[in-house]
Formats: structure tokens, C-alpha cells, sequence
């Protein structure tokens, strides 16, 4: 196949939790995903995140791992780097580097710090250490939206807070049809989810990671703002920090020099 993209699942404190590979690298890459992880699973996306991050997939073989299919009220992100750590173990995983984003990165940041032994390189990207002002009216923002089942308000200001000025004005009137395309039977695991980065602080443990880390942040992020990078970078010993001016919470897709940034930087 294509990338070598396989899709697969694993057993995890009695459910089932979805996960992709792709790549024929030695070196391993954990992917964890953002809050959209909550609307959908990685469940299927193999070959297309490989083809979106093709650039790591002769170097590296690319794990991406969503949280557990069934989510019980209360699951933290310290919870969710537990059950991650346990799916390394799984698959035979004794040391990667790890990619978070948003999210992502806010599990990566426990995983760092409670299992210091799994991390060899860490790249936090567009996340925060603990809720500020700017991350919590985006989240509520979203909760509105999906509570009163406006799933087409809800992509809009997903679009608005996430990508730049010009990205929204572009692809704006893509809002309405995706609004009803992508609309979930249930946003249960996106509440839990949501309510997991509302109480996310993993502040106090910063210092204890070891790991050489990159933190990425976007100056125009209006979904939590570019300081929680900064906070995050003087935080942890000797962590880098890379802050685009131009670009915001989606600077992963928008950046065109990001993938190449992120292996410059775990192949120093």
C-alpha cells in the first residue's frame, strides 16, 4: 500500500481505541491529534494523513492515535497520556518522538512528564499548559454551538478561530455544506473532550520534562492565543521556541515550511 498506510485498532481499558501507521522509517513518530478527535477517529485516515505528511515517511514509520472509542465523564489528559503510554506498550513502542498538536499537545506534555522513559523528542504545537481567557471562549463557543445542534455555526467558528483571515474568506462558503456532511449522531465524546482541555494544567509539571523540545505557536491564534507557547517554551529546560507571525491555530496546514521545520528539528 501506498506509504505502507495501514488503519488499525487496539484494546484499551475495555473498549477499543483507533490508530494509523504509515512510513518505513526506523525512527518512530507518535501523532496525537487536537479536539477534533472528539467529532471523529482517525479510524480510516491512514493513507490520506500519509500523503498530508509524506515528507516523514521514508525517515520515520508515523503512528497517529486517537483517545478511546468510549469516554467516561471525568477522563483528563493526564487519563488520556496514561491509556497513550499503554498503547505504545501495546504495539511495542518502548521510545518515540511525540507530535502533539493543540490537544494533542496537551497529552504529550503528561506523557512527557510521567513517562519520561517513551519520550525520546517532543514537538508541542499551538497548545497551552493550562486554559486562558482565549481558549476557554473558544471552546465554550464550540459547546454552544453543539449543544443546540447548530453543527453549521459550529464548523464556522471552527474555520474563523482555527485558520488565517484569508483562508476563512476563501473557504467560508464551504461552511454550510460541510455544516451538514460532517454533523455526528452524538457530541458526547467531543463534550468530554472539551471539558478535558477546560481543566487541563500541567503547568507544575513542565520542569520535569527531559526531553529536547520544540514548541510551535502562531502569533494570530484566536483559539488560544501565541503566549501559552511562549509560557510553555520558558517553562520546560532548554526548549526551543518557533512563533509564526503570519500564521494562527492552523499553522501545521498553512505554514508550508512546517513539516520540514519539524524534521530539521528531530533529525539535528
Amino acid at each position: 500500500m501506498l506509504y505502507n498506510a495501514k488503519n488499525g485498532t487496539l484494546k484499551i481499558g475495555g473498549t477499543r481505541m483507533d490508530y494509523i501507521r504509515f512510513g518505513t522509517g526506523d525512527r518512530i513518530l507518535v501523532m496525537l491529534p487536537g479536539l477534533g478527535d472528539g467529532l471523529r477517529s482517525v479510524k480510516g485516515t491512514a493513507l490520506p494523513m500519509a500523503l498530508m505528511y509524506r515528507a516523514f515517511a521514508k525517515d520515520f514509520t508515523v503512528y497517529a492515535f486517537s483517545r478511546k472509542n468510549e469516554l467516561q465523564s471525568g477522563y483528563t489528559t493526564r487519563d488520556m497520556a496514561r491509556d497513550q503510554a499503554k498503547a505504545m506498550e501495546q504495539l511495542g513502542i518502548q521510545k518515540a518522538d511525540i507530535f502533539g498538536v493543540s490537544m494533542g499537545g496537551m497529552i504529550a506534555q503528561h506523557l512527557a512528564a510521567d513517562f519520561p522513559e517513551k519520550v525520546d523528542m517532543l514537538i508541542l504545537t499551538v497548545t497551552s499548559a493550562r486554559p486562558n481567557p482565549i481558549l476557554t471562549a473558544s471552546i465554550g463557543e464550540w459547546v454552544s454551538c453543539a449543544k443546540r445542534g447548530d453543527h453549521i455555526a459550529f464548523m464556522d467558528s471552527n474555520l474563523r478561530r482555527i485558520y488565517s483571515e484569508g483562508y476563512y474568506r476563501k473557504n467560508k462558503w464551504l461552511v454550510p455544506i460541510m455544516g451538514k456532511l460532517t454533523k455526528p449522531k452524538s457530541y458526547e465524546r467531543f463534550f468530554i473532550q472539551a471539558d478535558a482541555c477546560l481543566t487541563h494544567d500541567a503547568y507544575e509539571s513542565l520542569p520535569q520534562i527531559k526531553a529536547p523540545t520544540l514548541v510551535i505557536g502562531g502569533e494570530q491564534d484566536k483559539a488560544l492565543g501565541g503566549d501559552p507557547s511562549r509560557e510553555i517554551a520558558a517553562t520546560i529546560p532548554g526548549a526551543q521556541l518557533l512563533m509564526y507571525e503570519q500564521w494562527g491555530h492552523g499553522v501545521c496546514e498553512e505554514a508550508k515550511d512546517f513539516n520540514r521545520t519539524v524534521i530539521a528539528f528531530l533529525c539535528r
